[in-house]
């Protein structure tokens, strides 16, 4: 599901982040995005520095964070 506040859409993107400040360098947080929030969500981590990069969300990554 989407990260953006108040959204319910399916995630189709992950956006990986990490804060400097308080993560190794080698950390990756992760949002998920919709479609239409993936700018948005990118230019806020981008905005204070926090953004690494944002790849595809797919069904399978799902299942995997469903069973483990």
């Amino acid at each position: 599901m989407c990260s953006r506040k108040g959204c319910r859409s399916g995630a189709q993107w992950q956006l990986l982040w990490n804060n400097p400040r308080i993560h190794t360098p080698e950390r990756r947080k992760v949002w998920l995005s919709c479609g239409d929030h993936r700018e948005w969500l990118e230019d806020y981590l981008q905005t204070r520095s926090l953004w690494k990069e944002t790849v595809p969300f797919t069904e399978s990554e799902a299942s995997a964070n469903e069973a483990g």
